[in-house]
Formats: structure tokens, C-alpha cells, sequence
């Protein structure tokens, strides 16, 4: 990831209702949730539902499938993996470091 990349991620996960979502969509896994499980779960209007998953959408945080009449909304790991990766790259100082042994193995 590139510092533009990362900022825009981090941008849209520093909006609280947006990490709900995204921490919903984690939790579920790879089976993810539509819009309407989503709002119920979140007790969320689904006009504001689903202007925060355009923005996580477009941080590269979700993905939007369609599954016959629904979408399915999941979290995306790899993305999640590289912002992870790119906050610890230097946290110890250059030395390797202890967080990347407790790194999700999704």
C-alpha cells in the first residue's frame, strides 16, 4: 500500500459507525452480511448503512457481491492484512517485530 492508499483507509476506518461495520464484517467472516442483516444488527438506517459502506468500499475495506436478489457485503482481508503490515513495518525500530507473529491468519 502507498501513503495515499493508506490514508484513505484509515480515513474511513476512523469514522466510528464505519469500524462497526467493518468490525461486523470481520467478525462474520468469509459468509459476510447484506445491507438488511447489517442495518437490523447495527440499529441503522439504511440510507446511512449504506453511505458508510460506499466509503469503506472505496478504501478497498469491503467488497460488494450479488448473490441472486441480495448483495453481500465482506470484509477484505488482504486489504486489512496490508494496512496491519504497513502501521507495524516500523514499530520496533527496524528490528523485526513481535506483532507480525500475532498477525491474523485468515
Amino acid at each position: 500500500m502507498d501513503e495515499t492508499e493508506v490514508a484513505a483507509a484509515l480515513g474511513a476506518l476512523a469514522h466510528p459507525v464505519r469500524l462497526r461495520i467493518f468490525r461486523a464484517l470481520v467478525v462474520v467472516g468469509q459468509d459476510g452480511l447484506t445491507p438488511g442483516v447489517m442495518s437490523e444488527a447495527l440499529g441503522m438506517p439504511s440510507t446511512s448503512l449504506s453511505f458508510h459502506l460506499k466509503e469503506l468500499s472505496r478504501a478497498g475495506l469491503v467488497t460488494q457481491e450479488r448473490a441472486s436478489r441480495h448483495l453481500v457485503y465482506r470484509a477484505e482481508y488482504a486489504r486489512m492484512g496490508d494496512l496491519v503490515g504497513y502501521l507495524t513495518e516500523n514499530c520496533c525500530q527496524g528490528a523485526p517485530c513481535a506483532a507480525s507473529e500475532l498477525a491474523c491468519k485468515c
